[in-house]
């Protein structure tokens, strides 16, 4: 699994050429509502084995969490079951909302 930080995320969303990968945060709900990446889906870590079956396996899929250590897990599972492109949040939203939000505000 590949690291991807705040900044290269953010190239990549913006970049018109590249399709926009699917956002999958992993945190809980109450840490959800009070901040996400914008087009992100909430999809908590204990959740996934369950719901695996509604995600694309040929997606572009970046695991997203506070730090990027759940997230980090959550990939692994996700490459254990057939998932082959995917990408971890290095410093999950924390390095988002400082490399990212910060700089454009």
């Amino acid at each position: 699994m590949e690291h991807i930080t705040a900044v290269e995320l953010n190239e990549w969303l913006q970049d018109e050429t590249r399709s926009d990968p699917i956002l999958l945060d992993v945190r809980e709900p109450d840490e959800f509502s009070a901040y996400r990446i914008e087009g992100s889906t909430l999809m908590p870590m204990h959740a996934i084995p369950a719901r695996l079956h509604e995600l694309d396996r040929n997606a572009d899929t970046v695991m997203i969490c506070r730090s990027g250590a759940r997230s980090y897990h959550a990939g692994l599972f996700l490459r254990q079951n057939g998932f082959e492109r995917v990408f971890n949040l290095a410093g999950g939203v924390i390095a988002w909302s400082r490399d990212v939000e910060s700089a454009t505000a």
